[in-house]
């Protein structure tokens, strides 16, 4: 028993002066440390610093700023490590890190692949923060880029966050990456109208909207001769261009448009359509060159259509004869 609490006491006496022994190298790995630490803290701060002054660049100047950070810290530690254990070689330790990194990269795909792209965002900037973008079925104003994923803010008030990953490998468009944007309306007319008298009714109601811009000049442009109307594309300029800015604008111009287009009697028809009813006792019936819903055109004798009436009453008579050859009277 006594034997067994002396070599106790031994082992503990051994690692009590062993570690008397690498005290100094360990104040010495503290020290090495604590410098690394105060450097990777100052360079943090200068990219923050440096990227200050723009907005979209402060999400960007913070991960790089924890980037750099992290990878000075980490260099300390093998530097503090390989003082206080002279037989310590970083080179094992970054051969276990790789593979672990591996297995850590599988294990986390989506993961990195959003944080990867997020950094490929905030460098290539292909739309900023407080952009208004659609992407898929949402529109919205970009309120924050991450590194994991970009949340925007619908025009009525929701939030929703897109993965970083899905932004990056999909189109996305940016309703304000440009100081100006174009809108468009079809305003349909009917047939019997002066269309060149409609066009220049419809620029004389553009220029009396405040919202629509003078340069680049507004267009009306005839586009489509539909079943109902005679469709004509109105194009008009405006400045900003967010989503505000575009309801202003289109409800002043519509209003614009319909008002000068009643004032000076231009027709805005509802869709028609023409039917024409056959009731099956003419005696053109069968005749496609003669009968009333196929006549050709510019064909001058025109089959006179038979009252309603008349119909009836031969029906009601086909009808009356046919009973009486049924009951045996004919």
């Amino acid at each position: 028993m006594n034997a067994d609490i002396s070599a106790l006491w031994n082992q503990i006496q051994g690692m009590i002066n062993g570690l008397i022994v690498l005290l100094p190298n360990i104040v010495l790995a503290l020290i090495v440390f604590t410098v690394f630490f105060v450097v990777a803290r100052e360079i943090k701060r200068l990219v923050k610093r440096l990227t200050r002054d723009r907005h979209q660049a402060r999400n960007l100047g913070l991960v790089l700023g924890r980037l750099a950070q992290g990878t000075i810290l980490l260099l300390g530690l093998f530097v503090a490590l390989s003082i206080v254990i002279p037989t310590f070689r970083a080179g094992d330790l970054v051969q276990l890190l790789g593979i672990s990194g591996v297995a850590i990269g599988f294990a986390f795909r989506d993961i990195l692949q959003n944080f990867l792209a997020g950094i490929l965002i905030l460098l290539t900037e292909p739309f900023r923060i407080n952009d208004q973008i659609v992407f898929k079925d949402f529109e919205g104003t970009v309120e924050n880029i991450e590194t994991r994923a970009t949340t925007i803010r619908t025009y009525d008030g929701r939030r929703i966050v897109i993965p970083n990953s899905e932004l990056f490998t999909n189109s996305v468009t940016v309703n304000t990456a440009f100081e100006n944007r174009r809108l468009q309306y079809d305003v349909g007319i009917g047939y019997g109208d002066d269309i060149d008298r409609a066009k220049e009714l419809m620029l004389q109601a553009l220029h009396s909207v405040p919202e629509v811009l003078p340069e680049p000049a507004p267009d009306v442009l005839v586009m489509e001769l539909a079943e109902s109307t005679v469709n004509i594309r109105v194009r008009w300029w405006i400045k900003p261009p967010r989503r505000a800015d575009d309801l202003t604008s289109r409800d002043k111009v519509l209003t614009a448009i319909k008002k000068t287009l009643v004032a000076n009697g231009i027709d805005l028809p509802f869709p028609t359509q023409q039917i024409l009813l056959h009731d099956q006792t003419e005696e053109t019936d069968g005749n496609r060159s003669r009968q009333r819903e196929g006549w050709p055109a510019g064909r001058s004798e025109v089959p006179k259509p038979r009252p309603m009436s008349d119909s009836y009453q031969m029906f009601a008579q086909m009808q009356t004869q046919k009973n009486d050859h049924n009951n045996g009277k004919i």
